[in-house]
């Protein structure tokens, strides 16, 4: 199989709420924000090729699914998906791809999977012959969610997601689907059920969705203010890096401007950090 980073429409978010309860004067080190205080975020996706013979993307990025009012409020830019042309230079379209697989279904990861926004026009999802893969519990919460995070999710998504009858829900390990080559890992500390994909088994690649959406968010403190408990988020973070260090994987972010996969280190006094980071990735090779 072979691993491919597809850029998606980018992000302006609010660099405080990117980092939680980490003071400027420390995360003004590894980014810059502009005048309104805003840092430039990737809505990156995975695309593995040959995977037991299909094609599957992990993740749709922000897409163009929002008219310019909420385009403007959420700072996605651009009309029109990016993602869908990244997947064109690789040569392949959106039909080509058997599966699309979503950690959870906040809008910055799954807005990809509509059509671009137009006036008067009704919205239809993407990627005609993929099946849609998405945790049970990630899906219970899109349904149903809580005041705190309901702006996180696209109302017209699930309802169209349900009927399209390509939508598996997965609760355990692996995937009718993908078979044994992607393992899930699950969090809650982002939103219920968060799930991570591992590509390959060991020596392989995870997808680290909100988990980690960078590299500075792989040191231990670093957390989301939009992250529903960051105690519990940062206990998770551990066991799940210990885990991937112990199994030599690496790290996939979806979110980082500058890198797109980094392998994790722990140092002498227990700090995690990355090294042998790449982007982008151009036809990675697994086993």
């Amino acid at each position: 199989m072979q691993l491919y980073s597809v850029e998606g429409n980018s992000q302006n978010i609010d660099a405080g709420s990117m980092f939680g309860n980490v003071p400027r004067a420390l995360w003004q080190k590894w980014v810059t924000p502009d005048q309104a205080n805003r840092i430039n975020l990737s809505c990156r996706a995975l695309l593995v090729k040959d995977l037991a013979g299909k094609n599957i993307l992990f993740e749709t990025g922000i897409g163009a699914c929002f008219d310019p009012k909420l385009r403007a409020r959420f700072g996605a830019e651009g009309d029109s998906n990016q993602l869908i042309r990244s997947i064109e230079a690789i040569g392949l379209s959106e039909n080509d791809i058997d599966a699309v697989v979503l950690s959870h279904l906040h809008f910055d990861h799954a807005g990809g999977l509509l059509s671009d926004w137009r006036e008067n026009q009704e919205q239809a999802l993407r990627f005609p012959r993929a099946t849609y893969v998405v945790g049970e519990k990630a899906w219970e919460r899109a349904c149903n969610p809580h005041p705190r995070d309901r702006a996180s999710f696209i109302p017209g998504l699930q309802p169209l997601l349900d009927s399209s009858g390509r939508l598996e829900l997965v609760a355990g390990e692996t995937s009718a689907t993908l078979g044994n080559g992607v393992c899930f890992w699950y969090s809650d500390g982002h939103t219920p059920g968060l799930m991570l994909a591992i590509i390959g088994g060991d020596s392989g690649v995870a997808f680290c969705s909100d988990l980690m959406p960078g590299k500075p968010w792989v040191h231990l403190p670093v957390t989301m203010g939009f992250d529903r408990y960051p105690e519990k988020l940062i206990d998770e973070k551990e066991q799940f890096l210990r885990e991937m260090i112990k199994r030599d994987i690496r790290l996939f972010f979806t979110h980082d401007p500058d890198v797109s996969l980094a392998k994790p280190v722990q140092d002498e006094q227990g700090r995690y950090a990355t090294i042998d980071e790449h982007d982008p990735l151009t036809g990675l090779k697994l086993d």
